[in-house]
């Protein structure tokens, strides 16, 4: 059984707006996300800037109860959920049965987990709070969000680092695809803007030490030098095309292929080659039909780090071949930051975004281009280019790839 799958509900929680529209509008103008950290006291560190959440009120969706009893990643993700499953209108509409949730944080409750941490060696074991289980697990925003709905199929939560919001997404076409679900909320989740996880990313020399938030996530530019650490969700509900025109809903785009493969080269840093993600591009090529000359869009991953930039324009050339030139990229964590977990989710909306409107997403502060970084990445301003079909790509610590393919409708 091989069903067409397409999107009905998009929502998002980021840090150049939260919801869609607001989304949408923040990423056509060009506007940076990007500014000096507040979460804490950055004196000692190297790092000083960070794409933070701002203007988040979980009690649009929560109580004030549930949001006491939640890390703020599932914060974020039921947020989103609650948004892509309102503008859907799907609700009551699906058998429980046939209603899932694929939804993946990289890190899960990171800031509970510190919390209780120094509450058990400040004050004891006994003072650990009975929520930090449920509140710290990676799988629990995907719980959250299958209680909130009722939703009794499966429910998966995906983890491949920053690949968890794309790979979540593939995993659900696939199912519906094959009969498994009829309808899924997918996406991805983080809050990870904490003092030990950036001192652990600052060390590890991923992250860009620019003061200069308009210098900091510079994907593509010769002088790149690491990422900038965001935070959010994203989530879109997917659905059999069947269901979807059954019930008269919107289609916003048409999930139309997916690749997944694996560098299995190194714990953090891509394979130069772009074997494996190349293939993966390809994947995703091929099962949506691609034919040479149609308009292209892909969303990279651009994360803005050394090695990143050159791989992934190397995969993008792999599966294009003589196309390669001719297929309009960006990179939105140039004014998002990257958001791990939840970054291939809400590039995913943006990708649905600029098939709804014609309008690609620039890669703004591209001043100085990479001559090994040679496509066309839309430096600075938004372009009307009509896709007709678009790429989201995101690869991941432990050389995960996964990409899906995306067509207007």
């Amino acid at each position: 059984m091989d069903r067409r799958v397409v999107i009905t509900g998009m929502g998002v929680v980021s840090p150049v707006g939260c919801g869609r529209d607001a989304f949408r509008a923040a990423l056509e103008n060009g506007v940076c996300g990007i500014a000096p950290i507040t979460r804490f006291d950055t004196a000692g560190f190297k790092v000083k800037v960070a794409a933070e959440v701002k203007d988040f009120d979980p009690l649009t969706y929560l109580s004030k109860i549930e949001t006491r009893k939640m890390d703020l990643y599932a914060r974020y993700a039921v947020t989103a959920a609650c948004e892509a499953v309102e503008m859907a209108g799907i609700a009551g509409t699906v058998d429980p049965a046939e209603f899932g949730v694929y939804y993946g944080s990289g890190i899960g409750g990171f800031e509970t987990f510190v919390e209780e941490h120094d509450t058990m060696l400040s004050r004891g074991p006994g003072r650990v709070s009975p929520m930090f289980i449920p509140k710290m697990i990676g799988n629990i925003a995907a719980g959250h969000i299958a209680i909130r709905f009722g939703a009794k199929g499966p429910c998966i939560c995906i983890t491949t680092a920053c690949a968890t919001g794309t790979g979540a997404i593939g995993e659900a076409y696939r199912a519906i695809r094959h009969g498994y679900c009829e309808a899924v909320v997918a996406g991805g989740a983080e809050a990870t803007i904490h003092p030990l996880a950036v001192a652990g990313f600052q060390n590890m020399t991923a992250l860009s030490l620019s003061e200069d938030p308009m210098r900091a996530s510079i994907p593509f530019d010769r002088d790149r030098a690491g990422f900038v650490m965001g935070e959010g969700a994203g989530a879109l509900v997917l659905e059999s095309l069947e269901h979807a025109e059954a019930r008269g809903a919107e289609i916003l785009a048409e999930v139309a292929g997916y690749g997944s493969t694996c560098d299995a080269h190194h714990v953090t840093a891509p394979d130069p080659e772009a074997e494996a993600s190349g293939r993966a591009f390809s994947q995703a090529l091929k099962e949506a039909g691609w034919s040479s000359g149609e308009s292209v869009y892909v969303n990279a991953h651009g994360t803005g780090t050394p090695l990143n930039d050159v791989t992934e324009t190397r995969a993008i050339r792999r599966a294009f071949g003589e196309e390669a030139d001719k297929v309009v990229v960006s990179s939105t964590k140039s004014m998002t930051g990257h958001m791990l977990g939840a970054a291939g989710a809400v590039e995913a909306i943006a990708a649905v975004n600029a098939l709804r409107t014609g309008i690609v997403p620039p890669t703004i502060h591209l001043e100085n281009p990479d001559p090994e970084c040679d496509l066309d990445y839309t430096p600075n301003k938004a372009r009307k280019t009509d896709p007709t079909l678009a790429l989201s790509s995101s690869l991941g610590f432990g050389g995960h790839n996964s990409v899906i393919a995306l067509r207007k409708i």
